[in-house]
């Protein structure tokens, strides 16, 4: 009976799809091309922003380029640096705070997912002037925020070019996400040099989410329209033939660029598209233990995609094709496309498993993700407690 209601609830929610005024970022691409967002920002009409980032960004010195280009074009800027990996209402709380202070008009979203998220999540509370967790959820914001210029020095998140955010709750260690078109940036920079000094380890976890994205939007197919199809697989293509080449050679601009690409393209088809159990247990993971969300799709993927079964053979095969896989049937053709996944995690060390989970946290674990994910997430099968239970097994290799 449940299992009904999800397929009708989703049923009624691709109808209202199209009502939404979908879009996508204008983009500046090309190494270098972090130097032309201050002309950006000033021709239209901004003169003071925030720019949200993480302290071990500031350290490397990846921001300090645009720094210049800012002072060059004299546009002034505030630094918020107190981002966590898995940003929180705290996070928020205190970019909320510079933002007012400062009188600033727009943002800079720099680095990874989750300063893009925090960004996202500091704009929201600005318009709404209510706290994280009451705008968590489906469309809570329904107000235009601050423009925010995004600029990903990772190849994974798609953050740039979606309407999500994902924000942990300080006292409880949930993670949820709000969700509002409202939040999608305006601009993204994908620079390919700011990627290029990324660790082995970020390279590779961060593709491996990139992937998960594409992956779960086109297995989950009922909200998509044409356009998110072919982003997802044109991001599974572009991350078939570049994601282990950046692993190996950090330097080669080209796949580098690639992999911007795939990372902003598969963003953008999950969108609408939508994620499903992968990201629905891999958040709670994140916001129980702290563990990369990389790393968490990483791992989970393959898990999670076995489990569905026949009801995702076709479309995973149809991915298998992408690729240039062939197989006599969908069966092995989508067992052939999650074979590569696991070869490519095994080249990339990446563990087949995660020994986090503790047993008293599986409760918790099932309830926040089926609550997260169900009705909402078209996937290809809709799980239960007990279906929960067996692909926490799995992960956990038990």
């Amino acid at each position: 009976m449940y299992k009904a209601f999800c397929r009708v609830y989703q049923g009624v929610f691709k109808i209202g799809m199209y009502a939404i005024p979908w879009g996508m970022p204008k983009t500046i691409e090309g190494a270098g091309s972090i130097r032309q967002l201050p002309s950006l920002i000033k021709e239209k009409g901004f003169t003071k922003v925030l720019v949200v980032t993480d302290q071990v960004l500031i350290r490397l010195g990846l921001l300090d380029s645009l720094f210049e280009a800012m002072a060059e074009a004299g546009v002034e800027y505030v630094v918020y640096d107190g981002v966590q990996p898995n940003p929180t209402d705290i996070n928020v709380a205190e970019g909320v705070k510079l933002f007012k202070e400062n009188g600033c008009q727009a943002f800079i979203a720099f680095g990874g997912g989750s300063p893009m998220d925090c960004c996202k999540g500091i704009g929201a509370v600005l318009v709404k002037n209510k706290p994280v967790d009451k705008l968590q959820g489906l469309f809570r914001v329904l107000h235009r925020i601050p423009t925010i210029f995004a600029v990903p020095t990772t190849a994974g998140t798609g953050s740039e070019t979606t309407v999500a955010a994902v924000i942990t709750d300080s006292k409880t260690h949930h993670k949820a996400s709000m969700n509002d078109t409202s939040l999608m940036p305006k601009f993204a920079v994908l620079d390919p040099q700011l990627t290029t000094g990324l660790p082995p380890h970020v390279t590779s976890t961060t593709g491996m989410d990139a992937l998960c994205h594409a992956v779960e939007s086109y297995t989950n197919n009922t909200y998509n329209s044409k356009l998110e199809k072919k982003l997802a697989e044109d991001a599974v293509r572009l991350i078939y033939h570049n994601l282990y080449t950046a692993y190996c050679d950090g330097s080669n601009i080209e796949a580098r660029q690639n992999m911007q690409k795939a990372a902003f393209y598969a963003g953008r088809a999950f969108t609408r598209g939508c994620v499903g159990y992968v990201h629905a247990l891999g958040h709670t993971l994140g916001g129980l233990y702290g563990t990369p969300h990389g790393l968490a799709m990483s791992v989970i993927l393959p898990h999670v995609m076995r489990q569905f079964g026949p009801a995702a053979h076709e479309r995973l095969a149809r991915l298998a094709e992408v690729c240039g896989m062939t197989g006599k049937s969908d069966a092995e053709k989508a067992e052939n496309f999650l074979t590569w996944i696991e070869e490519l995690k095994a080249k990339m060390n990446i563990p087949e498993h995660l020994d986090v989970i503790r047993d008293e946290d599986i409760p918790q674990i099932i309830k926040w993700a089926s609550k997260e994910a169900n009705p909402l997430y078209p996937v290809p099968a809709i799980w239960g407690k007990n279906d929960f239970e067996t692909c926490i097994a799995s992960i956990r290799g038990k």
